[in-house]
């Protein structure tokens, strides 16, 4: 997708050559038009998945995920990272490690809100080693609930996660795929 590479090359900041800091357009900051341009991407490249449901995770990858949503006219369900005390008693959970902060969350998902006849799209911002989507991947087949298709903004293909996913028979569609970060510049595939 062009118009998100030329975001990602004209205000991406990249950190110690592994993390592309995107705060100004993308999960601090968000740029509305390239969120509307971005979910109607996804909603070309998932038209026949017949999707009852837009499974994300807290907090980032919530904006895209609702955005998308109304192109498919479906509700947005995420996994909270902390526990609530107004949380159902019944939830799905799965443990999930952020090389980006450095810690293990359990994320969870109320029980009432994922059922066994609802077909999954994940959508997320950013896929690097493949953690968050396998704990949204295990919380959707512990609600017997099938995953039809996973949308990423921006996949760090140098960091291997499309490698990691445990379901490779699923559709995967990235809309920037970063092939490498060399000197402090971003090369796409």
């Amino acid at each position: 997708m062009q118009i998100l590479q030329e975001k990602i090359r004209r205000y991406g900041q990249v950190i110690d050559n592994r993390i592309i800091k995107v705060d100004s357009f993308l999960n601090h900051q968000l740029d509305i038009e390239l969120f509307n341009e971005m979910g109607k991407e996804f909603k070309k490249r998932f038209k026949d998945k017949k999707i009852t449901k837009i499974l994300t995770l807290e907090s980032s990858g919530i904006a895209i995920a609702c955005i998308t949503a109304q192109y498919f006219h479906v509700p947005v369900i995420f996994a909270k990272k902390h526990e609530a005390a107004n949380l159902a008693l019944h939830t799905y959970q799965a443990e999930v490690y952020s090389f980006t902060k450095g810690k293990t969350y359990k994320i969870r998902v109320a029980g009432e809100y994922l059922q066994i006849q609802d077909r999954i799209l994940i959508i997320d911002d950013f896929l690097a080693h493949g953690q968050a989507v396998n704990g949204l991947l295990e919380i959707a087949e512990q609600a017997g609930a099938e995953v039809v298709g996973i949308g990423i903004v921006i996949e760090k293909g140098f960091q291997k996660g499309r490698e990691k996913i445990k379901r490779a028979d699923l559709q995967l569609e990235s809309l920037a795929i970063i092939e490498a970060i060399q000197d402090g510049k971003i090369i796409f595939k």
